[in-house]
């Protein structure tokens, strides 16, 4: 099971679309997928118009005391299935050191519960809080691709640099990083300048755009992903140019 994870440290920049659109592109291909919502806030949990509700808790699930196939839950998606969040995932970094006292341990924990699901599913798909913590430290090592969504600015160009070093710290296997234009607007010259030249100034960032369209925030009212009900929009293929990325990379 290949693991992909959508992260970025900032808040609202596009994870969570990401994350849900890339899902149902992936079970519509024919993969077995599935995503967990590890965000407390429960937005893809909420798109999906399932419960943020997690019987036991975050304690219960990162210390094994309920199994994580438990708490999976269907969507209305053939092939798709979610580990929803709720709002007992804000304790999860002390769930996470209280469980396991190594620290090496903490750090991976998130990735033994993930291989709990290897056999059933192709494709798991992390929807990230946006935070530097135990969590995103486990997401990381947990994933074989880290999505980053820049929003093109020079700050957030600057972010993903700084994730690309501490990626880069790690020991033993790491996870590929790759950088993609989120909520983009081309009548912006630095917009259009970034995505011109950013591409060929960093390794791992490709020139893949994601525009900042009504359509996109219509997922919260139609409480679907994009692909479900806007199938031909330029949006909704903008995702699959980043779906196209992620095959690439993981060659699927």
């Amino acid at each position: 099971m290949k693991v992909v994870a959508s992260y970025n440290v900032k808040g609202g920049v596009g994870k969570t679309t990401a994350a849900v659109n890339l899902a149902y592109l992936a079970a519509a291909r024919g993969h077995r997928t599935v995503l967990w919502d590890l965000d407390p806030q429960g937005a893809a949990t909420f798109l999906f118009r399932v419960k943020p509700r997690v019987k036991g808790g975050s304690t219960k699930l990162v210390g094994g005391a309920r199994p994580v196939e438990a708490a999976l839950k269907g969507t209305d998606f053939e092939g798709l299935d979610l580990l929803p969040a709720d709002f007992t995932y804000r304790n999860m970094d002390l769930d996470l050191a209280r469980s396991h006292s190594s620290g090496k341990r903490a750090g991976r924990a998130l990735s033994g519960l993930l291989d709990e699901l290897a056999g059933d599913y192709d494709l798991a798909f992390l929807d990230t809080p946006p935070s530097l913590s135990l969590v995103s430290e486990n997401v990381l090592h947990a994933a074989d691709l880290v999505l980053v969504p820049i929003i093109p600015t020079v700050l957030a160009a600057r972010t993903f640099d700084q994730l690309a070093d501490f990626v880069g710290t790690f020991e033993g296997d790491r996870p590929d990083v790759h950088g993609f234009f989120s909520m983009t607007d081309r009548r912006k010259a630095l917009h259009r300048e970034l995505i011109a030249t950013l591409p060929g100034e960093r390794e791992g960032v490709s020139s893949t755009s994601i525009p900042a369209l009504a359509v996109i925030e219509q997922m919260a009212v139609r409480r679907a992903p994009l692909p479900a009900y806007a199938p031909s929009g330029p949006a909704t293929r903008a995702y699959e140019q980043l779906w196209t990325d992620v095959e690439q990379i993981l060659d699927l």
